[in-house]
């Protein structure tokens, strides 16, 4: 009986896989494997290329999943961080907004009127009824202040118009509200102290008489007029103030588009004294022109007479007429 080679090991008493043994090179790729197997022989070749699909397989859900645990990691932290910096500005915009909404100041507007009805009774006086106008400036000051806030019971005041020309406030309860007044023919600033408390209000003392502001130095308007469109828009200009003086709606529509809205008959055209046309565009240009408006004669005292005024108009071109798009007052100095 012919005995085995003791250098021939059983595959399978070894425990190995028919394929062959493993190479032991840790680098070795799943293909290389594969092909290994193939040259072995063997109905289980393929089973090198199984064991190979198998461990790479594991091995890349493996970095799969440390990816995702990583992107995880990444999110949290990030949201970590973002989260109480977003809730810190939030909160510190809150706040502000809300502190610059809640803070208290001074009420510029209810100051405005008191300050106004104040001044009709302050700046109205006459020594003949002295009495009655401190009766009226007590609803203004509270005790311990002079009744008459200062005037001496002689003389006679008329005022003939205030209006607000500014508030300064020192803080939410004191301000100065300054008045533009006109009174026995004069003009002048009026600045008058006022205490606001709860809604209640007073006047703190004594107003003071401040000079009018300043008259400004207006500089002419330099303009390149257009001679030959002044010239053209007399007629037109001179119809179409006669029509808007008495509203006439037929003549307004012929020479305004869309047709403007007349002064009901409250004046009547006397004349158009000027029409300037700066260069410009052929189909639009902005002109202005001066009217002499004759004033009717009222009752009582009112005997007519004639003004002059400045219009600022709006004109466009339509085939070979212009029209008034619209009329306004003019912001060029007289004369130009």
């Amino acid at each position: 009986m012919a005995r085995r080679s003791s250098g021939v090991v059983d595959a399978g008493a070894s425990g190995y896989p028919p394929g062959g043994f493993s190479s032991g090179d840790p680098w070795d790729t799943t293909e290389e494997k594969g092909r290994r197997g193939k040259r072995r022989g063997g109905s289980d070749g393929g089973g090198g290329d199984r064991r190979g699909w198998g461990g790479s397989g594991g091995r890349w859900f493996i970095y799969v999943g440390r990816v995702i645990l990583w992107a995880f990691l990444i999110v949290v932290l990030v949201n970590g961080i973002r989260a109480p910096f977003e809730r810190f500005t939030e909160n510190r915009s809150t706040t502000a907004t809300t502190g610059d909404t809640a803070k208290p100041k001074f009420p510029e507007t209810a100051a405005s009127a008191y300050a106004l009805s104040f001044a009709e009774v302050y700046l109205n006086y006459d020594q003949a009824n002295a009495a009655e106008r401190q009766r009226q400036l007590a609803q203004f000051i509270s005790g311990g202040i002079d009744p008459q806030l200062g005037w001496d019971g002689t003389g006679k005041s008329v005022l003939q118009s205030a209006h607000v020309a500014s508030v300064r406030a020192s803080d939410t309860e004191h301000g100065v509200v300054t008045l533009l007044a006109r009174a026995n023919g004069r003009l002048f600033q009026l600045a008058v102290p006022v205490y606001v408390k709860d809604g209640a209000m007073a006047i703190t003392g004594r107003p003071a008489t401040l000079p009018p502001p300043a008259t400004a130095s207006v500089p002419p308007a330099a303009q390149d007029r257009d001679s030959g469109l002044e010239n053209d828009l007399q007629q037109p200009l001179n119809d179409f103030f006669k029509a808007y003086a008495a509203s006439d709606a037929g003549s307004l529509q012929r020479y305004s588009d869309p047709p403007v809205t007349g002064l009901g008959n409250t004046v009547t055209f006397g004349q158009l004294k000027e029409v300037t046309a700066p260069r410009g565009d052929a189909a639009s240009r902005t002109v202005t022109a001066t009217v002499v408006w004759q004033i009717p004669a009222g009752q009582g005292k009112t005997s007519g007479g004639t003004l002059e005024q400045t219009y600022q108009l709006a004109m466009v071109k339509k085939a070979a007429y212009w029209f008034v798009r619209d009329i306004q007052g003019s912001p060029l100095p007289a004369g130009s």
